[in-house]
């Protein structure tokens, strides 16, 4: 099975990521935490996103796809994967399809978890308190939540159209969302 895990940021997607991939037993995919691995251990590829996330804007298309994808792939190949994060916009989305499909490796779902600004806010600030993200503060939040709206938002009609969309509300406790993903999926 291979699962697409989106919505905003502070929605849940690291959180139902973990508890998902092992229930289900598929790779767990978190393209933040992927990126952010890049910048921690100074790569040359984190060096040159490092800025770019920090502002809590989009690292490029070509960046992602070409850390995403092989991972991807190969995920597909052996259990499956469970991807949070990514795509995080349209034209993302159709360039991962298209490699995605060369490999028959194309999402079977896609769950969106949706929650209001509010809590989103809550959320992401308690997190930057706890684990210290430096992408986790009132201005990055601000614009990461902007960039999200105007980027990733139209990814729920492209994945809606595709009948691959399943919109769970994500501002219930991560118990009752697990299972509503679960029964999505039509696994429980």
């Amino acid at each position: 099975m291979n699962v697409l895990l989106i919505g905003p940021p502070g929605s849940g997607k690291g959180t139902q990521g973990e508890r998902l991939a092992a229930r289900l037993g598929l790779e767990h995919l978190a393209a933040g935490d992927l990126l952010r691995a890049e910048v921690q251990t100074g790569t040359p590829l984190g060096g040159r996103i490092a800025d770019i996330m920090e502002r809590g804007d989009l690292v490029p298309d070509t960046v992602i796809l070409s850390l995403l994808m092989p991972r991807v792939l190969a995920a597909a190949d052996a259990n499956g994967y469970l991807l949070d994060g990514f795509p995080r916009s349209v034209d993302q989305a159709v360039e991962a399809r298209k490699l995605a499909e060369l490999a028959d490796a194309s999402p079977h779902a896609v769950i969106y978890l949706d929650a209001p600004r509010e809590e989103l806010m809550r959320r992401i600030l308690a997190r930057a308190e706890i684990e210290g993200r430096a992408d986790d503060n009132p201005d990055t939040v601000a614009n990461r939540l902007r960039v999200f709206d105007e980027a990733t938002r139209p990814l729920v009609d492209y994945y809606r159209d595709r009948g691959l969309l399943h919109v769970i509300n994500a501002d219930q406790h991560e118990d009752e969302v697990t299972a509503d993903i679960l029964k999505a999926l039509g696994v429980e």
